[in-house]
């Protein structure tokens, strides 16, 4: 005995009216529980929504092109009357990256093709390396996988996603978020509405931020996982044209591919071990709320810390070069 279900659009975060960018299944499809269905866009992440369950495709929904939100229906299914408890919790894979927007019926022309030069497999320990974790990094593991490439991923750090996910643009923006709040809040003081002053449970505030951070990169691990992408923890150094060596291990590859992304540049003739002295990682971290601040540079990442801390109740000057 069958049944029909709607998949509907999971809790996509802070993220609403989001672009579909391609569409991965087809009506009559057969499909598996965590299956992508869909890929959608916003400014700062790809999100991939999956199939909650095993079935077979029904209808489809949506178009590329169109905006959904969270609640909104993308297709209709078909799956067995007795379901597995374990596959009906739909959680949205996040790519959080802004990659640019790929030509579907392309790629998928090219999937037919080889997308490197021929090598015999059996000379390198794998066909692409990825030497980086982040957005261009995972990027194009991912859709070098997709294409039929072995690929390994190379990432110095514990997590995936870089900079941006982890102590950038999203963390960052996290923080924003309470300041707009802690702003908005005292405007309405104007028009009868008194919150009193806020009061920072800064402990809290790190928690929330940190779980806004681990919403968007936890995907990321599960995304290699399915795509066969095989993820190596370490730092990597060059030993010839076809070998990288991570942490003292050599590893082969016919092609290479570098996104090593960025890293704090330390500016000269400032007292880096004076405990006051932050650079933009350590102010993310909040170990103090100081009374007052001193930011060098006027940039976004400056201007971003110095909205944040002032909301908090930290004086600041800022000193742009």
């Amino acid at each position: 005995m069958t049944k029909e279900i709607e998949i509907k659009v999971p809790d996509m975060g802070d993220f609403d009216n989001v672009p579909v960018i391609e569409i991965l299944v087809s009506e009559g499809d057969e499909v598996a529980a965590d299956d992508s269905l869909i890929t959608l866009e916003s400014e700062k992440a790809t999100m991939e929504i999956p199939s909650p369950h095993s079935g077979k495709i029904t209808q489809i929904l949506v178009e590329e092109g169109q905006h959904v939100n969270q609640g909104m229906v993308i297709a209709r299914m078909e799956i067995s009357a007795v379901v597995d408890k374990s596959e009906e919790k739909t959680e949205i894979k996040k790519d959080v990256s802004s990659p640019s927007k790929n030509n579907s019926s392309f790629l998928r022309r090219q999937e037919s093709q080889d997308v490197s030069p021929a090598v015999d497999k059996n000379d390198y320990d794998t066909e692409l390396l990825v030497l980086g974790g982040g957005p261009g990094g995972y990027t194009a593991a991912f859709r070098a996988a997709d294409l039929g490439m072995q690929v390994t991923l190379v990432e110095r750090y514990d997590s995936l996603g870089g900079v941006c996910l982890n102590v950038g643009c999203i963390p960052s923006k996290a923080l924003l978020h309470s300041a707009l709040v802690i702003r908005e809040a005292e405007h309405m003081q104007q028009h009868g509405l008194d919150f009193g002053k806020p009061k920072i449970d800064k402990d809290k505030l790190l928690g929330w931020k940190d779980s806004v951070v681990q919403k968007l990169t936890g995907g990321l691990g599960q995304m290699a996982k399915q795509r066969k992408v095989k993820v190596v923890n370490g730092v990597g150094q060059f030993v010839d044209s076809h070998t990288l060596s991570v942490d003292g291990k050599n590893i082969t590859f016919a092609q290479c591919i570098i996104a090593a992304g960025s890293q704090v540049f330390k500016l000269p003739n400032i007292p880096w071990d004076d405990k006051r002295v932050m650079d933009s990682t350590d102010a993310l971290r909040m170990d103090d709320i100081p009374k007052s601040m001193l930011i060098i540079g006027g940039g976004i990442i400056g201007l971003e810390m110095a909205t944040v801390y002032s909301a908090l109740g930290t004086e600041i000057t800022i000193v742009e070069m």
